[in-house]
């Protein structure tokens, strides 16, 4: 009863996913029309061809009538030069209609993808979105370029060959349908392994794409560490878990393949020996013999490659079903149905008895309160897991709190447009990341309102011009994946220079110097002047010599705030503070 019920929910949601799937081409089925037309067509030509020939043998070769025969030639010709014509519209309208279809879904979850909160990134690896976005799309195109339209050519085939068979002989017809129903249960049979083998094979190739991306990314480490050698006998079982996975999926087609086509050569074996006698009994004709020996041909070929089809549709599903995994993931933030605009954000920022925590009630801030006036300079320092970084990503609402409230001019982030919210907020963390292109694009990041002169400007703000004006191209010199050709200090100023570009109202660093040079270091200091002018700031910083000077200092400690006030106050408290401040002198 239970795998009754398991596979009754399987059903239900492959017609889910099907239906899903289906709705895609909906705005291309006047092409999927014509494709179904030219099929049809295609597939009448197909069965006329061995009458025309049939026929020929009966009435002019037998009596001969070479001129007769000649004119079937002509006709013949004509019909496959039909049937090519057909067969080029049928495919290239299929394929015009399957790519468009992939882009769209393809834009569509990379699109998705961007809405998602941060915290879906947390928990899932980046190879696994990079095999939904590239292999399991492109895992759907066969299925809408080739599959759906023969998969229902090979079905009218079929029917449309057992319809002319039974018409022109009853008992030769039986002969050929004898092994019909093993020939059923074998496609099915085969239609059964081979969607789980498929979900098997798509699941491994999931893993080790994100092996890769994951390795790759640390290959730095590996080295360092001289890993080489454990992290191949890693690899190496991983890939050979996806050789085995493909093995037995190539496996199942080795096996099927051959067991149809010995079915097919018995059953043409049956009519050869059954027909010939009806041939010399004079019951038949030798022209209705070929006919059924072409069409007990073409009978076996439609059935094997439905069912080929039929796997590679299997194949496409269990890629749409992980595909779909992903659309349904819902974002965790989203924007107000009717948000507050702000006319202008002035950069007063409130936390109101908040409580937040990653996952479940494993609290990173408990009750935490406190008030920054616009163009305020905020300092939080404490000890790693203090809740330093999460109070920065809750300002720019990339988490939302389970308890308590954050205000930005009064009014509740949550009831905010999460692009207002963020745009005004320019964020400078430790680590930078740098797209590949070149300087002037990641410093503009695909804004176009940002014009060449801003971005000039802005870099010699933050002093960033000094490096750049010494490369070959200057702002057009190229930048590889994570600008490792840059320097810590470079990536850095680079940075800095993005930030101001978007002149936010409110300055977030997240251990903005803590890979810097004393030289760059100064560099930046003199910029940051200038750069926290007007603006309200807020720092999170380790060196507690970049922070003396806030107006505000906020020690946090396990989660809870313990101690705010300016340098000397807190020294003059005695207290987590001048704890921390006299470890880092000694």
């Amino acid at each position: 009863m239970k795998k009754r019920r398991e596979i009754d929910y399987e059903k239900s949601i492959q017609g889910n996913v099907l239906m899903r799937l289906m709705s895609y081409a909906k705005p291309y089925w006047h092409w999927m029309l014509t494709a179904f037309i030219l099929v049809l067509l295609i597939t009448g030509l197909e069965l006329y061809r061995p009458v025309l020939v049939g026929n020929a043998m009966d009435e002019f070769i037998n009596t001969g009538n070479f001129s007769g025969v000649q004119k079937t030639a002509i006709i013949y010709l004509m019909v496959l030069i039909i049937s090519f014509v057909f067969n080029f519209l049928q495919a290239w309208i299929l394929q015009l209609a399957g790519q468009n279809i992939i882009y769209n879904i393809r834009q569509e979850v990379f699109h998705h993808v961007h809405k998602l909160s941060l915290r879906f990134f947390d928990i899932t690896p980046v190879g696994r979105l990079v095999t939904r976005i590239t292999n399991d799309v492109e895992a759907l195109n066969e299925m809408y370029a080739n599959i759906l339209v023969k998969l229902l050519k090979n079905i009218i085939k079929i029917i449309g060959l057992a319809l002319v068979m039974l018409s022109i002989n009853m008992k030769l017809s039986f002969y050929a349908f004898i092994l019909l129903p093993f020939i059923i249960g074998l496609t099915m049979l085969f239609k059964s392994i081979s969607r789980a083998t498929y979900r098997v094979a798509r699941t491994k190739l999931t893993i080790i794409n994100t092996y890769l991306s994951e390795h790759i990314s640390g290959m730095k480490l590996i080295q360092i560490f001289a890993r080489e050698k454990e992290k191949y006998k890693e690899f190496e079982e991983k890939s050979v878990d996806l050789y085995k996975a493909n093995f037995r999926e190539m496996m199942v087609f080795a096996i099927f393949r051959p067991s149809i086509y010995i079915l097919s050569v018995v059953s043409l074996v049956t009519i050869i020996g059954v027909g010939g006698d009806l041939v010399i009994r004079g019951t038949i004709t030798i022209g209705t013999l070929y006919i059924f020996i072409q069409y007990i041909n073409s009978f076996f070929e439609p059935i094997q490659e439905l069912a080929e089809q039929l796997g590679t549709l299997q194949s496409a599903m269990a890629s749409a079903e992980k595909i779909f995994t992903i659309l349904d993931e819902e974002p965790m933030i989203v924007n107000p149905e009717n948000p507050t605009m702000l006319t202008g954000i002035k950069g007063r920022i409130e936390f109101q008895q908040v409580w937040f925590a990653y996952e479940g009630e494993n609290w990173i801030l408990k009750d935490v309160s406190f008030t920054i006036e616009p163009g305020q300079r905020v300092a939080f320092v404490g000890a790693t897991g203090a809740g330093k970084s999460s109070i920065l990503n809750l300002i720019g609402r990339y988490y939302d709190i389970q308890k308590g409230k954050i205000t930005i001019d009064g009014v509740d982030i949550k009831e905010m447009n999460t692009d207002q919210l963020r745009s005004a907020i320019g964020q400078v963390q430790q680590e930078v990341f740098i797209f590949t292109g070149d300087i002037k694009s990641n410093i503009r990041l695909k804004n176009e309102t940002i014009s060449d002169e801003d971005i000039k400007k802005a870099a010699a703000y933050v002093n960033a011009d000094r490096f750049i004006e010494q490369l070959n191209h200057t702002y057009e010199e190229a930048v590889s994946e994570r600008g490792a050709t840059l320097s810590a200090g470079q990536r850095q100023l680079l940075s800095f220079a993005r930030t101001l570009a978007y002149d936010p109202a409110i300055l977030v660093m997240d251990e903005a110097t803590a890979n810097i040079d004393t030289e760059t270091e100064q560099l930046i200091q003199e910029a940051l002047e200038k750069l926290m002018e007007g603006r309200t700031t807020i720092m999170v910083a380790h060196r507690l010599s970049t922070i003396q000077h806030a107006d505000k200092i906020i020690v946090m400690h396990k989660g809870k705030l313990r101690e705010s006030g300016t340098h000397q106050e807190l020294l003059n408290l005695g207290g987590i503070y001048k704890k921390l401040y006299e470890l880092q002198i000694q």
